[in-house]
């Protein structure tokens, strides 16, 4: 095994948490997320040296999987959630079941670009600068896309304010 290979694995091996949950974020659905985690990492696979001769492969990840997830999403047209736990889960009426369940709905009524920018900005924490670079946008794009995004979560969600009034 080369030592390419092997800072790959190494990579994906420290990193696969935190991804899976951006894509999972991205999807509201835990098989679509590792199947857009599995296709991105195929992708950086690919391009590895000049992924890390770049200097920050976290945010060439980060680009390949809302890239890919934009592109699903152009493709398919994706069947209206209906708010239930994704199967298997253990129902459970604690405060922070009840919290997550409103967040993946009400991100589950934004538009994917609305998504992936809340979604870096607010659970990855970037920068306005930081997510532009990852979505390939200007920073006024960003901007304008979590203003709307946080507009209709105002607007269609308005549950998720009463819940986060609480639990501030």
């Amino acid at each position: 095994m080369d030592s390419e290979q092997e800072s790959f694995e190494a990579y994906v091996r420290a990193r696969t948490a935190v991804l899976t949950r951006v894509a999972y974020l991205l999807t509201g659905d835990h098989h679509r997320a590792e199947d857009l985690l599995q296709q991105a990492l195929v992708r950086v696979a690919a391009r590895w040296r000049k992924v890390v001769a770049g200097g920050d492969p976290d945010g060439y990840v980060r680009r390949v999987l809302y890239t890919q997830h934009v592109s699903w999403w152009r493709r398919i047209r994706l069947t209206e959630v209906d708010g239930q736990p994704p199967e298997g889960s253990v129902a459970d009426h604690s405060d922070r079941v009840t919290v997550e369940l409103t967040v993946r709905a009400a991100l589950d009524r934004l538009a994917p670009r609305q998504r992936a920018v809340l979604v870096l900005r607010y659970f990855e924490d970037l920068t306005e600068v930081q997510t532009a670079e990852v979505l390939g946008c200007r920073v006024g794009t960003v901007k304008s896309q979590a203003r709307d995004g946080l507009a209709r979560l105002r607007a269609e969600a308005p549950d998720l304010a009463t819940l986060l009034e609480v639990d501030a």
